[in-house]
């Protein structure tokens, strides 16, 4: 019997990518506009060849993007694109579909609720109140907690102990197969893929559920 949900929380309960995009774009125009030469289209493909080295995280990486293909930083140009990036960030920002009336369902239901997520700690908790969630949560474990990112096996741990239960009476929901299923599955928990925010391949790792849309939850917790 499932006692308890965990969440990822970016691409999950979150649509990060998408906001993560449009900031993105905007940034990148408003570097062009500093005086980077580059054009928009291998600017941003450039940019998110970093995010997948550094993580999609990392919160110096327009620095990084300019110290490479510049060979400095011009603070003219990197000012430019971090004020676009939080300009066009806060409104596009916003929960999946479904999201909120699937978590008070869920809560009607007496399930505890969680967060492990790989966002730095304020950040993460910022995110959850921002979007109006964080009351739902007895329990939210970021990277701030254990030092680790998934799949490494602590973060995952951590929200058990918190939690008090079983691995295997709690659900693990994420978008990433390698990250957030793999890595729920290594501690004895039951998992479910979200595929509605899936950015990554499966790899051939398979989870005990899959989610169109997290309202889909509701008819494996019962």
């Amino acid at each position: 019997m499932v006692k308890a949900v965990l969440f990822d929380l970016d691409n999950t309960l979150i649509d990060f990518m998408k906001m993560k995009r449009m900031s993105c774009e905007a940034a990148i125009a408003a570097m062009i506009d500093g005086g980077l030469l580059m054009e928009k289209g291998e600017a941003y493909e450039k940019l998110f060849e970093l995010y997948s080295v550094h993580g999609i995280e990392h919160q110096e990486i327009f620095q990084k993007f300019l110290e490479k293909h510049l060979g400095k930083v011009d603070y003219r140009i990197l000012a430019k694109g971090i004020a676009a990036y939080r300009k066009v960030q806060a409104g596009f920002l916003e929960p999946f579909p479904h999201v909120r009336q699937t978590m008070v369902r869920l809560k009607e239901r007496g399930l505890k609720l969680g967060i492990v997520s790989d966002a730095p700690g304020l950040k993460g908790w910022v995110r959850l109140a921002e979007m109006n969630l964080l009351d739902f949560f007895d329990v939210v474990v970021t990277l701030d907690d254990t030092g680790k990112l998934k799949p490494h096996r602590m973060p995952f741990a951590a929200a058990v102990k918190k939690l008090g239960f079983k691995p295997k009476e709690i659900l693990f929901v994420g978008d990433n197969p390698k990250r957030d299923i793999a890595g729920a599955k290594a501690v004895g928990m039951k998992t479910a893929l979200a595929r509605y925010g899936q950015v990554f391949e499966s790899e051939g790792i398979q989870a005990d559920f899959e989610l169109k849309d997290i309202m889909d939850l509701l008819e494996i917790v019962k």
